[in-house]
């Protein structure tokens, strides 16, 4: 008995350090298997979001190829070029529109192949339009900048004066300055200049409801100054006279 118990517990050992020796090289090969299956789910999600991004980019391509675009430049007579409504159309039907740029520059894309016209607005100034522009697929139509777009003279306010002597004559190259009285009652300078030969002097403004104030700059006094109420498109007129000379 005692040789066979010896037998058996070696066999005993032998077997457990079999069984340890399957067990590990079952968690190796588990290991493995789940590193390549994460690198293979990685790998696949990698290849899926570059062929979404390749299928997108493709789409965009062809919507471009299948579509042209207009560009140019708004020039004005006065003022900034910038926000002006650029309205496109086929015939009375309008397509889109888009506001120029801070220097006048304009583009509008995506349009179907066809023949557009275009008409430019901006208050204080003339309404402008160009026809027949002819758009192709895959291209740009460049109008340059050959569109200027000059005042209304029917949609501005205008402050109009002169400036006239303590007896009454006209004071030439006077200097003239004109301010936005604020909210706040303070002032902001917007425009200024020398009166003509014959001492009168303009200002062209926006005719929204607003209040100026007319300032006739003198070397060695206080400045002479009234007051405007703008409120719509009109001619507002202002005379501002120098004081007398002090007598010796």
């Amino acid at each position: 008995m005692g040789a066979q118990a010896a037998r058996l517990l070696v066999a005993s050992q032998s077997y457990r350090k079999q069984a340890g020796r399957l067990r590990s090289r079952q968690q190796r090969v588990l290991s493995f298997a789940a590193q390549i299956g994460g690198g293979f789910v990685m790998k696949l999600g990698r290849m899926l979001f570059v062929g979404a991004t390749i299928l997108v980019a493709v789409g965009i391509s062809s919507a471009q190829e299948k579509t042209g675009s207009i560009k140019g430049k708004v020039r004005v007579e006065s003022g900034q070029a910038t926000g002006v409504d650029v309205t496109v159309r086929q015939g009375d039907r309008e397509v889109t529109r888009v506001k120029t740029e801070k220097n006048g520059d304009f583009l509008v894309s995506r349009l179907a192949p066809g023949l557009y016209g275009l008409t430019f607005r901006k208050p204080g100034l003339s309404i402008g339009s160009i026809e027949n522009v002819e758009v192709k697929a895959g291209k740009t139509r460049s109008l340059g900048d050959r569109l200027v777009l000059t005042i209304d003279e029917g949609s501005i306010a205008f402050i109009r004066g002169s400036v006239f002597s303590d007896q009454g004559r006209s004071v030439p190259n006077a200097k003239v300055e004109l301010s936005r009285v604020m909210e706040d009652g303070t002032t902001k300078k917007i425009d200024g200049r020398l009166t003509t030969e014959t001492g009168s002097f303009a200002f062209r403004l926006s005719p929204e409801a607003a209040k100026y104030r007319v300032s006739l700059k003198l070397a060695n006094a206080d400045p002479v100054t009234k007051d405007v109420e703008i409120d719509g498109a009109a001619v507002y007129r202002v005379a501002l006279s120098l004081p007398p000379k002090p007598k010796p």
